[in-house]
């Protein structure tokens, strides 16, 4: 998610904007829409193994730069040949601003500092409480979305479902309070992102791209900003984590909203966002097959579990 990293009403945490449609080449030059989708499918999940590999030899708040940084570097690049432009206006940046802050800055730091001390798979599974996160908020902040009973259920599920995952009935015994912890932190930060996005941008001239290409130029100046003030210069830049910052960002921030935002136009937001549920299972195989983290029968349950009440929060659309 990201989730990476921007869209529209928060169902996966690396999103899928709607100020404005975006321009698509004709169907038969792209590839199906089912390859894309599972390309992007792997591109997400893939990501926390990369934020992990990343801070073996990078602080994590210097994975989170370099992730925004070649994320704007791709979605700038893709400006430039449709000869777009940033959008304009002052109040516009200052929107940008918080946004870059709440939807970039903080989860991307947040994750990375997580994963000091949980699993990548762990991470992954708590990214998927976003929409759970994102449903308690809603009927707070959002006057459209109205409380049911099946949407409370699906909470109370999802909550269930941290539990197991989090092995509740041991006393939450081998699991990294702290780490955790800031990995939770971190999905929440995707849904107040959204609901102030929706408020605040969702008339914003400009297509989803140029958007979401300044947010991300904006947040690389706060976390160069943030890194300067925080950690030292890397004395060495080692070429599997390397690869795996500039993959994280050019792949999982930079073409893999581009390729949501061509699934959103394509076949709507409802099918394209199921994405997010993939992402946990991806995530934790990954992890699991790659990183040989360790996976006990809680942790795939737990996440099917969260899984579950996430979709049972998402309204019903006709």
């Amino acid at each position: 998610m990201s989730a990476p990293a921007t869209p529209s009403p928060p169902l996966s945490p690396t999103p899928t904007r709607t100020p404005a449609p975006v321009t698509t080449a004709p169907a038969a030059a792209r590839l199906d829409w089912r390859l894309r989708f599972a390309i992007l499918s792997v591109i997400w999940g893939f990501s926390f193994l990369l934020i992990k590999v990343g801070t073996e030899a990078y602080a994590p708040f210097q994975v989170a730069l370099g992730r925004v940084f070649f994320g704007a570097l791709a979605l700038l690049t893709v400006l430039l040949v449709r000869r777009e432009r940033l959008p304009r206006g002052r109040r516009t940046w200052v929107h940008l601003t918080v946004a870059a802050l709440l939807l970039n800055t903080a989860p991307f730091s947040l994750f990375a500092y997580s994963e000091l001390s949980i699993p990548s798979s762990l991470a992954g599974i708590c990214n998927a409480t976003s929409p759970l996160w994102g449903m308690a908020l809603s009927l707070i902040a959002l006057s459209e979305d109205r409380p049911t009973r099946r949407r409370f259920a699906g909470l109370g599920l999802g909550f269930l479902g941290v539990l197991t995952v989090l092995g509740a009935w041991q006393g939450f015994s081998g699991v990294d309070a702290k780490g955790t912890a800031l990995a939770l932190l971190a999905s929440l930060c995707y849904p107040i992102g959204w609901i102030y996005v929706r408020r605040t941008l969702a008339s914003t001239p400009g297509s989803p791209v140029a958007l979401t290409g300044a947010q991300l130029m904006v947040s690389t100046l706060q976390l160069a900003a943030v890194s300067a003030l925080f950690t030292s210069a890397p004395t060495s830049f080692p070429l599997w984590p390397t690869l795996s910052v500039i993959a994280l960002g050019a792949l999982g921030t930079g073409l893999a909203l581009q390729m949501q935002y061509g699934l959103v136009t394509e076949i709507g937001p409802t099918t394209a966002q199921m994405v997010t549920y993939f992402i946990p299972v991806i995530a934790t195989t990954a992890g699991v097959l790659l990183l040989g983290e360790e996976l006990h029968w809680n942790t795939p349950v737990g996440a099917a579990v969260v899984l579950a009440g996430a979709a049972l929060t998402q309204p019903r659309r006709r």
